[in-house]
């Protein structure tokens, strides 16, 4: 007989952490489950300590080469028994012993849910340090309908990779991980499942996620970081355009102020995350006309990048390079009464930045 859930746990040089995790999943108080440790040929004791739990539902899976993450996680999937995957990187643990029950009870509740997510809390050193405060989507569990949280999701990535638990027929039905997207997979997949069905949530933070330098969001950044800027450019138009595909009008132009927001970030901030991925504006210009035909898109994406810049410029005790992208972006979209509004207030001198601030302060 199949179990409820499969665990999927990718491991490579992970193996001193990954009794943390194995111990999480083995003290939940729902039972029905397997969990397949994916060891990508990993040089280190691995094996060993897969070795060292004497649990029946315990798996190991040793690739013969290292496939590489994406595969892996894919190959994991397929070997899935269960009818909810759950997919925990060996560096990653849960929280709560009682996680589990609550996820399997809401997905059997809820079968238009394809998959539940909670908010994470950050491990480094071994300690607790806070909750990850983006991966909160408010106070109360709930269920959200796909399309309405979509309309927020496309902005950023906002889920925790170690906190998602999917019923198997999403990744059977709509898609798994694509080999092109190693950055930025798991936002692309949440969502996709997204467009086709609707999306649990649990409000209390019960998985943690683990900082540390072997850990693979470091390794890709290392690795690549202009391919993980590039990634998270793109994701907003590839939404953009499914979208487009189920006829979801104000969705696309959600999409069109996410990738100007991406744009935007480069071209005033010159950062990525912790590094360097400047982006000039002859460059956003190539993309733009890449991503799409639309004049009208373009001219939209162009104002928004502008006021975004100018945005960021203002913040930065910049009024010179602040006015000159409110300008530009009027030009592209001068009946903006939200434009106008910060233009006139960066033109009021201290008047304008004391009242701009304050309403600023009211809202965070």
């Amino acid at each position: 007989m199949n179990p409820k859930v499969t665990f999927i746990v990718p491991c490579y040089k992970l193996a001193h952490l990954l009794p943390d995790c194995i111990r999480s999943i083995l003290s939940q108080t729902f039972r029905d489950f397997e969990i397949l440790i994916m060891d990508d040929c990993s040089p280190d004791h691995t094996p060993d300590v897969s070795a060292s739990f004497k649990d029946p539902r315990i798996v190991h899976v040793r690739n013969e080469p290292n496939l590489g993450h994406l595969r892996n996680y894919n190959k994991g999937i397929s070997l899935a028994r269960g009818e909810y995957v759950w997919l925990i990187s060996a560096d990653d643990y849960l929280r709560r012993p009682y996680v589990l029950e609550r996820y399997v009870k809401l997905l059997d509740e809820h079968p238009r849910v394809g998959y539940v997510f909670c908010p994470g809390v950050k491990v480094r050193g071994g300690e607790e340090v806070k909750a990850l405060d983006y991966s909160f989507h408010g106070a109360r569990d709930c269920v959200f309908d796909g399309r309405k949280f979509l309309s927020k999701f496309v902005r950023a990535n906002t889920i925790v990779a170690a906190s998602g638990c999917v019923r198997k027929e999403c990744y059977e039905k709509v898609s798994v991980f694509p080999l092109d997207m190693p950055w930025g997979g798991d936002w692309y997949l949440w969502a996709i499942f997204a467009f086709s069905y609707d999306v649990g949530y649990l409000a209390e933070p019960m998985v943690c996620y683990r900082e540390h330098d072997l850990s693979m969001t470091n390794k890709l950044m290392k690795e690549d970081v202009a391919h993980c800027s590039a990634e998270d450019i793109a994701m907003p138009w590839i939404f953009k355009h499914k979208a487009e595909e189920a006829g979801y009008v104000q969705l696309q132009w959600d999409c069109l102020d996410s990738a100007a927001y991406e744009y935007a970030r480069r071209i005033a901030d010159k950062r990525y995350r912790a590094a360097t991925a400047s982006l000039t504006l002859e460059q956003f210009e190539q993309s733009l006309y890449q991503n799409t035909t639309q004049e009208t898109e373009r001219d939209y994406v162009r104002a928004m990048v502008y006021s975004y810049v100018a945005d960021e410029y203002y913040w930065q005790e910049d009024p010179a390079l602040a006015r000159q992208f409110y300008s530009l972006a009027l030009r592209k979209s001068f009946w903006t009464p939200k434009i106008w509004a910060k233009y006139i207030l960066l033109s009021m001198g201290h008047l304008g930045n004391a009242l701009r601030k304050s309403r600023a302060s009211l809202a965070r």
